[in-house]
């Protein structure tokens, strides 16, 4: 009876270039060359769901890995140069950012240290909530022109952060860059120096140092695979400020998140119909055949009720009195809209982030804890300065809205009257009463929207800016068309006289010149270069601790997916030690080897670099069987005592084995193996301690599958094995516990495959489909445990 329990196989039409188990469910997460990204449960691998390749995003999938908690997916575009952060609940995209080179690879950890200082933190770091209101949800109407946020996000961008506890996403890439961000949102440090393109990462769970395997290319000759380990003691150091300095920043990335959507949501709700009014006068203006000017034309309407035939016709037979209906309509409701999100959300938005702000203006002030990650208090100074300009911005914002409310209202009352006129229709008595304070109102407006502006038309094609509100929210560097009228403002004029405010700190900027978008724009880049202070400190406080060539790979190798490829990293967090697994196939074809770092770079290891003989006679009920010479295609750390690896013979059938191959017989090796720092590893395979094997019967060969590649979780026990041509997968479960019980498990697992079969030939049916294929398999295992029961019974 085969050891493992398959409980699952697919054909799938593209092939897969990644995969990855969730840390925390029976869940993998697949990646195709279609740029297709794939999530399939464990039971008879069931698709969960499938998130198709965007413009936007991008379409070359490079790397992937989960979130410590298993609720957010992380994934890299190489055509993009894009990192991508996507909730597992509902395939939604809640973050992307990007990156100056494409990843190659990426590894997301989280720190396991304890200490009291940081169980104090962890217990108060949600105060903010009693000083700050919930931030509201933005409005379900909102359909997205950004591309890749739908409805009701910003609860999923607040929630980014997850769990208080650190967790790091490790990104690398050519050329050698290596960037660490906290919480996946935040960048802590951005190293360089590491030799070649990055293949491998792993940071350790103690940040004491991290483990690249990275590739090095020389002219003329092969690859060369390198084992690099370099020294972050400053991070484990500052363990509890690197903490608290990341989780306020990661705050305050999401807020200015939040920010550019709720500014979004505005943008939207402004909408190009405001414009017609604008471009209806500057036709009339270029057809008309008098000089008047067109101010003029309606201050005669007004005064005298009398109108040129040119001005009558832009009224009745352009305008119309349906469309100025239907345009007073559009600019109440929209005006109305945007002034709810500034307040709602821009203004509450703005407050959040300068609260975070101040508190890391008061961290940086500490400067025994937290001047060595890089804190600068007046650079923090100059980012709360550009908030408060941003908060002016706004509240100047609904300002001129409140203003533009007003004189439209009035504006198109009087106009409407003035056309039923025109039509001999007949006025309603509570619109015809129309005092002397009204008719100022109304001149006043025309005198001041209703002027021809050269300047105007040579800039935006139009004459007139009667509408004021689009201009700040236009993503544009030029001066507004319309700035407010300042003129009569007693604080400006107290300001400008005054020879100690004038250039007060205190006082926050306004920028009466530019548009809301800009403002926004020149905030977020002080906070960033603000943001980008530490991650360079902390980087250039990264050093090399050990540099080791492994071995060469010849070019014809190069055709292979980069994610397969061997080595394979993996951090021991009870012992503290890097482990390294790979293969040497030019110079020891049979035999597969170790190499083991302690996280703490100046640790000495026993027994530091090991190989694992895998000749190996596997049928044990056949002794008369001469032993088979077995290669490793793959493989993968299970757990911290456990390899899991594919195997293939040199037999006629070269039939495919998977394996548990513990690493207890290996390590106990007394033989010590000194390493000759100027050869390559493998110069030196024939003196590194070599370990026979015996695999017991934790193996089973893979029948009718030509297995290539393996990805495993010693947390769930499962196995998931992919073919040499990418697209045949099997799954298994590792820890069998009962022979009996595997009979009925593998006809329930047949069962639901038949059923997942038919659902995918079927839409529209999908969900229904394969719970009746669950049902089916459940009563299949039910019958044979009645079986079992009663053969044990007679």
């Amino acid at each position: 009876m085969p050891a493992f329990r398959q409980v699952g196989e697919k054909q799938l039409p593209n092939p897969v270039l990644c995969m990855a188990w969730s840390p925390k469910r029976d869940l993998i997460a697949l990646a195709n060359t279609t740029g297709e990204l794939l999530l399939h449960r464990l039971a008879s691998f069931q698709r969960v769901w499938s998130l198709p390749p965007s413009e936007y995003t991008g379409k070359e999938i490079t790397a992937l890995a989960w979130r410590p908690d298993g609720k957010i997916l992380a994934f890299s575009l190489g055509d993009t140069k894009q990192v991508v952060l996507c909730g597992v609940e509902k395939a939604e995209i809640l973050h992307v950012f990007p990156m100056q080179h494409p990843v190659t690879c990426m590894h997301w950890m989280e720190v396991t240290e304890e200490s009291s200082v940081l169980s104090a933190f962890y217990s108060s770091e949600d105060e903010s909530k009693l000083f700050l209101p919930k931030l509201p949800t933005l409005p379900k109407s909102y359909s997205t022109t950004s591309k890749i946020f739908s409805e009701e996000k910003s609860d999923e961008i607040m929630n980014l952060m997850g769990e208080v506890r650190l967790n790091v996403l490790v990104l690398g890439g050519d050329s050698g860059f290596v960037e660490l961000f906290a919480y996946g949102m935040y960048k802590i440090a951005t190293l360089s120096g590491v030799s070649g393109s990055c293949r491998s990462l792993s940071l350790s769970s103690d940040l004491k140092s991290l483990s690249v395997i990275s590739e090095v290319r020389s002219a003329g000759g092969d690859p060369q695979i390198c084992y690099v380990q370099l020294d972050t003691r400053l991070l484990s150091d500052c363990l509890p400020e690197v903490t608290r300095m990341a989780r306020k920043f990661t705050h305050i990335s999401t807020l200015l998140q939040y920010l550019h959507l709720s500014l979004t949501c505005m943008c939207e709700a402004w909408e190009d119909i405001l414009m017609q009014m604008d471009l209806r006068l500057t036709k009339f203006v270029q057809e008309k055949n008098t000089s008047t000017q067109v101010q003029d034309e309606f201050l005669e309407l007004l005064l005298w009720g009398q109108s040129s035939p040119e001005l009558q016709a832009l009224l009745m037979n352009q305008l119309t009195v349906k469309g100025l209906k239907k345009l007073g309509h559009s600019i109440e409701s929209s005006y109305s809209s945007i002034q709810k999100l500034v307040i709602s959300h821009l203004q509450s938005g703005s407050e959040a982030l300068l609260y975070h702000l101040s508190e890391v203006k008061g961290m940086s002030l500490w400067k025994q804890k937290f001047e060595p990650l890089g804190l600068d208090a007046a650079a923090i100074d100059g980012a709360i300065t550009a908030v408060g300009s941003f908060s002016l911005k706004a509240s100047e914002l609904l300002q001129v809205i409140d203003k533009s409310t007003k004189n439209f209202k009035a504006f198109f009352r009087w106009l409407y009257v003035a056309m039923l006129r025109m039509c001999e229709e007949h006025v309603p008595p509570e619109l015809n009463k129309m005092t002397q304070k009204d008719i100022a109102f109304v001149a006043d407006f025309l005198s001041e929207h209703f002027s021809e502006n050269e300047e105007l038309f040579d800039r935006k094609g139009k004459y007139f800016n009667v509408e004021r509100v689009g201009q700040y929210l236009k993503d544009e560097d030029e001066d507004l068309v319309s700035p407010p009228n300042t003129k009569g403002n007693q604080w400006l004029k107290f300001l400008q006289e005054s020879t100690h405010l004038k250039e007060s700190p205190l006082l926050f900027p306004s920028f009466p010149q530019k548009s809301l978008h800009f403002v926004k724009r020149m905030m977020e880049s002080v906070i960033e270069e603000c943001l980008q202070k530490p991650a360079e400190v902390i980087g250039k406080s990264v050093t090399q601790a050990v540099f080791l060539p492994l071995y060469t790979v010849p070019e014809s190798s190069e055709k292979t997916p980069r994610l397969f490829e061997l080595p394979s990293l993996w951090n021991d967090k009870k012992s503290k030690m890097h482990h390294v697994v790979f293969c040497m196939p030019e110079s020891s074809p049979g035999k597969l080897y170790l190499l083991r770092r302690g996280t703490d770079p100046h640790r000495l290891v026993p027994n530091s670099v090991l190989s694992i003989d895998l000749r190996h006679q596997v049928d044990g009920e056949a002794a008369a069987r001469p032993s088979c010479l077995y290669s490793c295609l793959d493989a993968r750390f299970y757990d911290d005592e456990m390899l899991t690896v594919v195997l293939r013979g040199d037999g006629e059938r070269e039939e495919s084995v998977l394996a548990q191959l513990p690493l207890a017989s290996a390590l106990s090796c007394q033989a010590e193996f000194q390493l000759e720092p100027n050869l390559r590893l493998d110069q030196q395979s024939g003196a590194i301690p070599c370990q026979e094997l015996v695999l017991g019967n934790q193996w089973r060969e893979l029948e009718n599958m030509k297995a290539q590649f393996v990805a495993v979780n010693g947390i769930r026990k499962v196995a998931c094995v992919l073919s040499a041509n990418l697209r045949h997968i099997r799954v298994f479960e590792m820890d069998v516990e009962d022979e009996d019980d595997e009979g009925a498990e593998s006809q329930n697992a047949s069962a639901d495959q038949d059923g997942l079969d038919a659902t995918m030939a079927s839409e529209g049916r999908g969900e229904e489909a394969k719970e009746d294929g669950g049902e089916r398999g459940g009563d299949a295992f039910r019958k044979t445990e009645e079986q079992l029961e009663s053969e044990e019974a007679l």
